[in-house]
């Protein structure tokens, strides 16, 4: 099984981030990093974009839900019924949103054993017949911030985008809000997916910078501007989707 990981995932970004410190001008190793990171979110914007579109939607559709819940509040099986037909004529799934980020995670695993490789230089022999072995890799950005080292100024840089990143997806439009599901109908198939969409966006939205700081901190500076870079971007994602959406898909922000 790992040797499957290390063919499909870790030996492809390895050798692409060091091709890129090898062409880079100045063989900046964080300048290759930016440049992997940007190149990963080319290749995984179809996941994350359909994430963003089904977080949206299911914000959009929470006022018919509560209609729902007000009109059949005495009848927990019709609610269900109802709520499911729901989703269905919206397209809308509530644990669809998580899926992406599962899908995401060997290739951040992968990420993090490939920079592992890279700053450390220690094993390079996972490098194509193609791909030139640097033997030593300058493990400094810009000559003088070293990226083998947690970086506590990187760590709480990327906690603060992954603030403004989860903020700016999850904050409800006006005329919506996002709430549990009532105690009647708690047990429901469709009322678990969204009890359990509710409950990860307020964990996400406060939790997950938290954690990116922690993490961060006893993380190499050079996976943490992976992650801070990877975060702008998807701000600069939700940004363009969120400007492109109709005006009623737009979040209302204070």
């Amino acid at each position: 099984m790992y040797h499957l990981f290390t063919l499909i995932f870790l030996q492809p970004i390895l050798n692409l981030l060091v091709w890129l410190y090898n062409v880079v001008p100045g063989h900046d190793i964080g300048i290759a990093i930016i440049l992997l990171t940007i190149i990963v979110k080319a290749i995984l914007y179809p996941l994350t974009a359909k994430q963003i579109k089904q977080q949206r939607a299911l914000q959009e559709v929470q006022p018919k839900i509560q209609e729902v819940r007000e009109k059949f509040k005495n009848d927990k099986e019709a609610q269900a019924r109802e709520l499911m037909q729901l989703y269905s004529r919206e397209k809308v799934n509530p644990a669809a949103s998580c899926l992406p980020l599962l899908i995401q995670l060997p290739v951040f695993i992968a990420l993090y054993q490939a920079l592992t490789l890279g700053l450390g230089s220690k094993s390079l022999d996972l490098l194509y017949s193609f791909v030139a072995n640097p033997q030593s890799i300058d493990t400094r950005l810009f000559g003088f911030l070293d990226l083998s080292h947690p970086n506590y100024f990187l760590a709480i840089a990327a906690a603060l985008v992954q603030f403004v990143q989860t903020r700016q997806i999850l904050k409800p439009p006006a005329n919506a809000s996002i709430t549990s599901p009532p105690p009647e109908v708690a047990k429901v198939p469709g009322a678990k997916d969204e009890a359990m969409a509710t409950m990860m966006n307020k964990q996400m939205m406060y939790l997950m910078p938290i954690m990116t700081a922690f993490i961060g901190f006893s993380l190499p500076g050079g996976l943490t501007l992976y992650w801070l870079v990877m975060s702008l971007l998807t701000v600069l994602q939700q940004w363009w989707f969120l400007k492109q959406a109709p005006p009623k898909m737009r979040p209302q922000l204070q």
